[in-house]
């Protein structure tokens, strides 16, 4: 048996899952909280001079590359994936949910070059192994610092 919907149901009337909060045993949540992002940021820096342009946080260009590497992605789906999840915005470290993301499916490369794939991966395989584990489980192992290392300096 088949019933038809009555009408569609307006984005005003939408009340989404989380109800305003996010879900603690969210995998990006769990880990954005396993990745220790200071240690990281240190070395992410050393990557730029003292002059120019400021660069998008280390959190964003080294979370996108997990995103994206994570889901099989392209630069550009990632970018829109980002624009439309709150779980991925949280992960990238901002502060409230929008609909204005702060750099462009091009910026992805620039982060490529500044971020070793190692790294990337290893991230990808702490999110596996988090993904394994009971979601239930209140506190996510605590990795040693997943730094950047120095295979490519610059600025753009």
């Amino acid at each position: 048996m088949y019933r038809t919907r009555e009408h569609q149901l307006s984005i005003y009337d939408y009340l989404p899952p989380y109800h305003g909060e996010l879900a603690g045993r969210n995998r990006w949540v769990r880990l954005a909280e396993a990745i220790d992002w200071d240690a990281f940021e240190r070395e992410y820096s050393g990557h730029f001079g003292h002059a120019g342009k400021v660069a998008l946080p280390a959190r964003v260009a080294y979370g996108c590359l997990i995103i994206r590497a994570a889901l099989g992605v392209s630069d550009r789906e990632t970018v829109a994936l980002i624009r439309e999840s709150p779980y991925l915005q949280y992960f990238l470290g901002f502060s409230t949910f929008t609909d204005d993301v702060p750099f462009s499916p091009r910026s992805m490369e620039r982060f490529r070059t500044r971020i070793p794939a190692a790294r990337v991966r290893e991230a990808v395989a702490l999110l596996r192994r988090l993904e394994a584990e009971s979601p239930a489980r209140a506190d996510p192992p605590r990795p040693a610092a997943l730094p950047v290392q120095a295979e490519a300096a610059g600025e753009s």
